[in-house]
């Protein structure tokens, strides 16, 4: 079984004040305040997106 690589990404900014489509972007990747980190695994869907939210999530590591 081929290991899956994997995303660490960072919630930086907080979702109040934004559209509430960017709001649930954050709930999807699982982000629920700021500085709190998250695993995902590396697929177009969330690379997709943590694109969509530049502003408020990074990725901070790739693995």
């Amino acid at each position: 079984m081929a290991k899956q690589n994997m995303l660490r990404i960072r919630q930086i900014r907080s979702p109040i004040g934004r559209p509430k489509n960017q709001h649930e972007v954050l709930r999807s990747l699982g982000l629920r305040r700021i500085r709190h980190e998250v695993m995902r695994v590396d697929t177009p869907a969330v690379r997709g997106m943590v694109a969509k939210i530049p502003h408020l999530a990074e990725i901070v590591e790739e693995s």
